[in-house]
């Protein structure tokens, strides 16, 4: 059988399950597979030249992280993104954010600290990347491991594990809002990271207060983002509810 490392743009060592699942998820991420937007199984096996088995594992493995739905009747679909329940989910976001790193402020250790710094610096580079590709996948991915590390640090698994929850269905919202954010011609990998440095100084020196409000004040920079990126519905050629 034909390798299809050309077909999904992923190294040949990643094969079957494994490789659609990757190839699935970025392109639902970066909303190449639109939101509602049906999935065949035998589509999926021409195009990845493999039999139903590890498509289908693949598939139920995207189920499980939330990004595809499988419906009574057996179909898929990528999973629907309810704008309308948005802002919902930005005020718990703002409020577990505030949370945990405010916990993190208390409790983070020296080689914690030095992650969160290291992480940071790895969101820099992966922001440049987006701002000059267009490509939300490198920041959405290093914007994820900067604040779980942070989560990690607060030593509440209950804490990390929602936090978990809410960036993961956050991640395609962060491709919108980096649409969004390219139409700024002063837009600046600093501008994407606003909040990142004032975290990072509160958990360093302790500061559990200063810690809650640079949690609160990058949150709701976000939340004003994407507010506004909805009300001038940027995409209005798409349908995103399903």
């Amino acid at each position: 059988m034909t390798k299809s490392a050309d077909k999904s743009g992923l190294a040949p060592k990643a094969t079957g399950a494994a490789r659609v699942h990757e190839q699935l998820r970025q392109d639902i991420l970066n909303v190449v597979l639109k939101p509602g937007s049906p999935l065949d199984e035998s589509s999926l096996s021409q195009r990845f030249d493999l039999s139903r088995s590890p498509i289908r594992e693949a598939l139920v493995r995207l189920s499980s992280e939330g990004l595809v739905h499988i419906l009574p009747n057996r179909s898929i679909v990528v999973a629907p993104i309810d704008f309308a329940s948005v802002p919902q989910f930005l005020d718990a976001l703002d409020l577990i954010q505030r949370v945990v790193t405010r916990s993190a402020a208390r409790f983070r250790t020296a080689a914690e600290l030095e992650e969160i710094k290291q992480l940071a610096s790895d969101y820099e580079t992966a922001a440049a990347t987006s701002l000059a590709t267009g490509d939300s996948l490198p920041m959405t991915e290093a914007n994820y491991a900067f604040h779980m590390a942070i989560a990690c640090a607060g030593r509440n698994e209950y804490y990390t594990a929602f936090y978990g929850r809410l960036l993961d269905e956050g991640r395609r919202i962060l491709h919108f809002h980096l649409a969004y954010m390219l139409l700024d011609p002063q837009i600046s990998v600093e501008k994407l990271g606003y909040g990142h440095d004032d975290m990072i100084r509160a958990i360093e020196v302790h500061d559990l207060d200063a810690a809650e409000q640079a949690a609160h004040d990058h949150a709701m920079q976000f939340k004003g983002n994407f507010m506004s990126y909805l009300m001038q519905s940027v995409s209005t050629d798409m349908r995103l509810d399903g």
